[in-house]
């Protein structure tokens, strides 16, 4: 994703911000190690450093929220924890995230700039008119080298991080109505007007 966009800058009401130089790259204390224990409830950091600052963690969770809003049905994104997932992820010293970390880095430099080029205010600092007038100039597909083809990236993998962290929740997941790995009394097999729309009614019998 970025290495088709490296060398281009953003600029737009702010300086040029260079991507061609990674974010500083952490590392796993002791190397990698062993399996996490998944029975202990872990905090934010306790296996490598994070690297948003509070100023980008709290525009990451204005954004969040204007991606998934709370309504009659679940929390919003901020509420379960997704900016805690996004920082984690971008700071993991794993093979690829390197490069969504700087395009996360980049990426809310750009927001925040250009909020208070049109609103005088940074991103979190917005209205949720503002936030939403913002989010729909990014989230379109730019043309390729133009002002907003960066910005656009971005906020399409913000987005996808998103709604993994949110629909990986106990509440996103009840959101989505997925039962999970539970035991049937019985299973009936795919639904038979869904093999026949997509033509499989050789291959499935049961």
């Amino acid at each position: 994703m970025l290495a088709a966009s490296a060398g281009v800058a953003l600029a737009r009401g702010m300086g040029q911000i260079d991507l061609r130089v990674p974010g500083s790259a952490p590392s796993a204390r002791d190397g990698y190690g062993t399996d996490p224990d998944i029975i202990r409830t872990h905090a934010p950091g306790d296996f490598w450093p994070l690297t948003l600052t509070r100023a980008e963690r709290r525009a990451v969770s204005a954004l969040c929220d204007v991606i998934i809003p709370a309504d009659d049905r679940s929390p919003s994104a901020s509420a379960l924890h997704v900016p805690d997932f996004i920082d984690e992820w971008i700071s993991a010293p794993y093979a690829g995230h390197g490069a969504d970390r700087t395009l996360v880095n980049a990426g809310l430099a750009w927001l925040d700039a250009e909020s208070r080029r049109r609103y005088g205010s940074a991103f979190a600092r917005a209205t949720d008119a503002q936030r939403l007038e913002l989010c729909e100039a990014m989230a379109p597909e730019a043309p390729p080298k133009s002002e907003l083809e960066l910005p656009s990236k971005f906020f399409r993998r913000v987005r996808n991080l998103t709604m993994v962290g949110f629909f990986t929740t106990p509440a996103g997941m009840k959101d989505l109505g997925y039962v999970g790995n539970v035991p049937l009394a019985r299973f009936e097999g795919p639904p038979a007007d869904l093999i026949a729309r997509l033509g499989l009614a050789d291959e499935v019998a049961w």
